[in-house]
């Protein structure tokens, strides 16, 4: 078992060792699950970039998809049709794969985008406490869930709702206060270490 871990510098694994998880991924894609403010978008690109894969982020494919922001969206036809369309652009964009790709904090929690994350990908949960995703969300006002109540409030009550679920992803990397490249490094262990366990 390799490890990437380090104390104060951040090892990058070697060509070889990239080639393994990218050659393990074959088709599938590497998918970020998590609430609001998990660093689904930061990290999802250093981890492609590491990879040598593209970065996809499905927010922004449902944006060019109904030409509207997700805001509008919700505020236009609410989140139930979003929902729908969301579900419809995921199952499209895991046929593009080998990449990273980076959904909404409610994705993961339809049981149909999960079946097909499970069949045409590697799901990844960014899981992080309350503090975390309250700084980093206070710093965008886009957050539409977050427009109808007290930010602290909800986020409690989305992690209680989408905790459990995001639990059945297939690997969970802590994401904290420390540099993307750390987290990066950790999940790139991890999934090499799955793919010398599939070998």
């Amino acid at each position: 078992m390799i490890r990437f871990g380090f104390t104060r510098r951040v090892r990058r694994p070697a060509p070889g060792e990239i080639a393994t998880i990218v050659a393990m991924l074959d088709r599938r894609s590497i998918v970020l699950v998590g609430l609001m403010g998990c660093g689904k978008s930061a990290i999802g690109r250093r981890l492609a970039s590491a990879l040598g894969l593209p970065f996809v982020d499905a927010d922004e494919e449902i944006e060019k998809a109904a030409g509207k922001s997700i805001g509008e969206i919700f505020e236009d036809h609410g989140e139930v049709e979003f929902r729908d369309g969301e579900r419809k652009v995921i199952a499209r964009l895991l046929n593009d794969g080998p990449q990273v790709l980076a959904t909404g904090g409610g994705a993961y929690m339809d049981p149909e985008t999960r079946a097909r994350v499970a069949e045409n990908g590697i799901s990844i949960w960014l899981k992080a406490e309350l503090p975390v995703l309250l700084r980093r969300v206070a710093r965008r006002d886009n957050r539409p869930l977050l427009k109808t109540g007290n930010p602290s409030e909800v986020m409690s009550r989305l992690m209680r709702e989408r905790y459990p679920t995001y639990a059945e992803a297939d690997i969970v990397a802590e994401s904290r206060e420390v540099p993307h490249e750390q987290i990066v490094s950790e999940i790139l262990e991890k999934l090499y270490d799955r793919s010398e366990s599939k070998t």
